[in-house]
């Protein structure tokens, strides 16, 4: 399927990317950093506009974010239901619940670029939990300015080496993602097994 859609990158470019991120931010599988890496390297060739490109990637990630919290806000306890129908799944919700708890605001931004496998899960998880929508949506516009400025910016600078800066970039979120779980599930048994002083 990736290749597929990265075939149709020069020919359908801004409308790729923007349903590439928008549907991403909905936890719907869309190698949209990929995406947006290749169309970052088809401009830099001049096949594409740079600045159309960065501009359709951040346009349809804010609007996929706020969906998803949406989407949470009005059936939290459903998308958790079907999240647990699919063991993948269900451990990303579970790790982004872990990450929203413990970090909110901060959770929000980092889970847009460092974490991303965690951002649609958080989406949901910030809308269920009713976090305020101004607070959600400033630390959504940081992290997702941070996340197209990094793909697209660095599919232009590395355009003849676009795999490997995919297969590096792919790589260090997964292990970001599961270090980052590791250690908040690790604080989180230490303290419930310290002893209880009453």
């Amino acid at each position: 399927m990736s290749e597929a859609l990265l075939a149709l990158v020069p020919q359908y470019g801004m409308a790729l990317v923007f349903l590439a991120t928008f549907l991403s931010c909905l936890a719907i599988p869309m190698p949209s950093s990929l995406i947006m890496l290749s169309a970052g390297a088809f401009a830099a060739g001049g096949d594409l506009s740079l600045t159309s490109i960065i501009i359709a990637a951040f346009i349809g990630a804010i609007i996929g974010d706020q969906v998803g919290f949406s989407i949470g806000k009005r059936g939290g306890s459903k998308i958790e239901k079907i999240a647990a129908k699919n063991p993948k799944r269900a451990a990303l919700f579970q790790r982004a619940h872990a990450f929203t708890t413990k970090y909110g605001g901060p959770g929000v931004f980092f889970s847009r670029w460092l974490v991303s496998p965690l951002g649609p899960y958080v989406n949901f998880l910030s809308g269920g939990a009713k976090m305020n929508r101004a607070a959600f949506t400033a630390w959504d516009i940081a992290g997702e300015a941070v996340w197209v400025t990094l793909y697209v910016g660095l599919g232009y600078g590395f355009a003849g080496q676009i795999e490997a800066v995919a297969q590096i970039l792919g790589n260090l979120s997964g292990a970001l993602a599961a270090g980052l779980v590791t250690i908040v599930l690790g604080m989180f048994l230490f303290k419930r097994a310290k002893p209880q002083t009453s």
